[in-house]
């Protein structure tokens, strides 16, 4: 069991923790990526900003962690090449932990993703 967890932290690199951010388009998930990594990835008022999956990294504490910024997407049923990205990024299971963000003024059509 041991190699088995030396094996995968070898992996990460120098990263304790890997979290992707996913949801609706247009909730607000560059922000949050944004306010946590400093990093002024573009954000507006319009699904379809964020189209390509961004990487940026943050401290815990004394621990590295990996933020993914994924592209909008409705459900895993990818209809378009951006919901691919973001369906094959979640579905390969690299994230330790998937930040599921909503937007509370459209809730019930946010909470089908969940």
């Amino acid at each position: 069991m041991k190699a088995c967890c030396e094996e995968s932290q070898a992996l990460r690199g120098d990263y304790a923790l890997t979290i992707a951010i996913a949801g609706n388009p247009n909730c607000g998930k560059s922000a949050l990526f944004n306010a946590f990594t400093g990093i002024r990835q573009r954000t507006g008022n319009w699904p379809g900003v964020t189209v390509d999956r961004k990487e940026g990294q943050f401290e815990l504490e004394q621990y590295k962690v990996r933020l993914i910024d994924l592209p909008g997407i409705y459900s895993l049923d990818a209809s378009s090449m951006d919901e691919e990205i973001t369906r094959d990024y979640l579905l390969s299971r690299e994230a330790d932990l998937i930040i599921n963000v909503v937007d509370a003024a459209n809730l019930e059509r946010n909470l089908y993703f969940v």
